[in-house]
Parts: C-alpha cells; sequence; structure tokens
C-alpha cells in the first residue's frame, strides 16, 4: 500500500502536471455537499473539469472537444474528486479502495470511445492511489451536462477508521 506521503505527492504532482492550479476552493454547482461519507463508505459528488470559474473543456466530445481534449478533462474531474476527498478525510492515506467511478461523456451521435475517455480517470487513480485505485467503471455517453461541460464524474470509495 501506498504512504500518505506518496499519495499526497503523487496527488500534488499529478494537479502540477495538468498545468491547472487547484489550490483554491473547489466551487460547487448548487445546494449540495461534494462528499458524503456513511460508516465506511465516501461518495463524491460528480465533479466537471472546473478550475476556479473555468470550465476548461466544453462541448460535445468528438465535434467540438477531441479524444485527447477529453481525457485531459477527465483527469481535471479526478483531480477534484482526489482533492476533496483528501479535505473531507484528511488525509488520501484513509482511502482504502476507489469501489466504483461513473464517467459521463457528453458527446456527437457518432462518438463511441467512451471507454477510452474514461481509461484517462482510471489511470490516473491508479497513479496516485496504487492498488487502492482499482474501480470497477461505468462509461456513458449523454446529451448534455451541466455547464455544457463535455465530461462529468463520480465515485465511491470505501474509507478506513481515522
Amino acid at each position: 500500500m501506498t504512504t500518505s506521503l506518496s499519495r499526497q505527492s503523487a496527488l500534488d504532482s499529478a494537479i502540477h502536471a495538468s498545468g491547472h492550479k487547484l489550490d483554491g476552493p473547489i466551487l460547487i454547482g448548487g445546494n449540495y455537499v461534494s462528499v458524503v461519507q456513511d460508516g465506511s463508505l465516501a461518495w463524491v459528488s460528480g465533479q466537471i473539469p472546473r478550475v476556479g470559474n473555468t470550465v476548461v473543456a466544453t462541448g460535445r466530445v468528438g465535434s467540438d472537444v477531441s479524444l485527447s481534449q477529453a481525457q485531459m478533462a477527465t483527469q481535471v474531474c479526478v483531480l477534484r474528486a482526489l482533492t476533496l476527498l483528501r479535505q473531507s478525510l484528511g488525509s488520501l492515506d484513509r482511502v482504502a479502495q476507489v469501489l466504483r467511478v461513473n464517467v459521463f461523456v457528453q458527446c456527437a451521435p457518432d462518438f463511441t470511445q467512451q471507454s477510452e475517455v474514461a481509461d484517462a480517470a482510471s489511470n490516473l487513480l491508479q497513479e496516485v492511489l496504487g492498488d487502492a485505485g482499482r474501480h470497477t467503471r461505468t462509461s456513458l455517453g449523454v446529451y448534455q451536462l451541466p455547464k455544457n461541460a463535455a465530461v462529468e464524474v463520480d465515485m465511491v470509495v470505501r474509507t478506513t477508521a481515522v
């Protein structure tokens, strides 16, 4: 199992590599909470690729947004989710296992590479969390997402006790 320091370092490195700053507050878009914990399970609300007030990838994947842009946007969503988990749990070391990831892709009618978009989430979770980042997953093509975001990611994780 990776240590808290290495998970923290891996998250910080991934944020730095993304070229975006996620050190400010992560804005939510409505009357809900970003993370809810019940027992050993934590649910992370859907995250769009927003940095500050800017959604960094908007439009339909396959027409307005390329596959590589969608993968980058998916990574931003995961970075936001991991940052929220770290804030909520106090440390990413408390993530025992990512159980479920859902990746929603706003896509053109003929776009069929939703799973390749979702691979960006899976790869990043394993990069930061090691084996604890392995998960079940669903990738879905959808008609529209909030703020015209190209992608949205939510997840469920199992946590350890404090």
